[in-house]
């Protein structure tokens, strides 16, 4: 039985200074989390009306660097901006922003404004494994193998394609084909320069939306366990202890990769890292989902028993249905 949440790993935890009761998030500190990653984990699960910052356990402030973030409580902290009233001739009072010190010569006609913080309500897109087969992925699925020739995150390589040297690696779409009308509604093709070979199977299918993975790293992938943060310098993300073995979490992407002009769109790159964020940073984290069906099992039944059971119908149906379907 899987976890209701992502909480149950976590070290770290983040809260509203004024609220220091309310859980806001959470995360597993892996090698390489720096505070300035925090903060940027920050802005993408809350939403703000001022500036911020954030302050540890002793009320210290934490400066956004690259220093690495150390386990323990985060207090959000929004910056006070003190108004006063001030005469005015015609209508009596109006408001403006002063320093502190030009506070005190206004004799106490001054107020003090604290910026809010509210969770975002943005959600993340429901994912479980993508193991799509048909016409449409085989084109897809040989220009990534090309292109890689090896995992891209671990670096393993493929020693002998021409011999099934395949078994061991999968190709994975960083936007996953089960949200091909989501895609298309978003016009996220603007961001492709490379189309398919066959461009009736849909820019979604261009290798700038694939990434070449060993079989567990794409199932951490797709579970959202491990991302890449195109704007910290590619820098491998985890999000789950699972991914301590590989010792990938801190690393970056090859610049020979990088210098590929098929290489992976940054904004595609960039969509994983914010799901991600949002999948396991955001609130208690979003609940995980057992893949492991034995053979003679109800796996309907099972699914029913997930707590998404209609989120995880659809992805199932659409990944499939859009795997096979015809766009000429």
């Amino acid at each position: 039985m899987e976890p209701e949440n992502r909480a149950g790993g976590r070290d770290t935890f983040i809260y509203d200074s004024n609220h220091r009761d309310t859980l806001l998030g959470g995360l597993w500190i892996a090698e390489g989390t720096t505070n300035a990653n925090l903060y940027c984990m920050v802005e993408i699960i809350c939403n703000f009306t001022d500036t911020f910052d954030l302050r540890d356990n002793n009320e210290q402030l934490v400066i956004r660097d690259e220093k690495p973030l150390q386990p323990g409580n985060y207090f959000i902290v929004t910056n006070v901006r003190k108004q006063v009233l001030r005469p005015v001739a015609t209508t009596g009072f109006a408001m403006r922003d002063i320093t502190p010190s030009a506070a005190l010569s206004y004799h106490g006609h001054c107020s003090l404004q604290t910026g809010s913080i509210t969770l975002t309500e943005e959600a993340p897109l429901f994912r479980g494994l993508s193991l799509e087969s048909g016409a449409r992925i085989v084109s897809f699925r040989d220009a990534v193998r090309e292109r890689d020739r090896r995992c891209v995150i671990t670096r393993v390589p493929v020693y002998e394609p021409a011999f099934s040297g395949w078994k061991m690696f999968e190709v994975a779409h960083i936007f996953p084909l089960a949200y091909e009308d989501h895609w298309n509604q978003s016009n996220y093709s603007r961001w492709i320069t490379v189309p398919p070979a066959n461009e009736s199977d849909g820019f979604i299918h261009s290798v700038q939306n694939g990434m070449l993975l060993t079989r567990d790293l794409h199932a951490l992938f797709d579970g959202y366990d491990v991302s890449i943060n195109p704007d910290d310098n590619y820098k491998i993300v985890c999000f789950a202890r699972e991914t301590t073995w590989y010792n990938i979490a801190g690393r970056h992407l090859d610049q020979t990769f990088l210098d590929n002009p098929l290489r992976p769109a940054d904004q595609l790159l960039r969509w994983h890292y914010r799901q991600a964020v949002l999948v396991n940073v955001k609130g208690l984290g979003e609940p995980c989902v057992e893949m492991d069906f034995p053979l003679g099992l109800d796996v309907m039944a099972e699914i029913m028993d997930d707590p998404k059971p209609v989120e995880r119908m659809e992805f199932e149906l659409f990944s499939r249905f859009n795997a096979k379907r015809s766009r000429a």
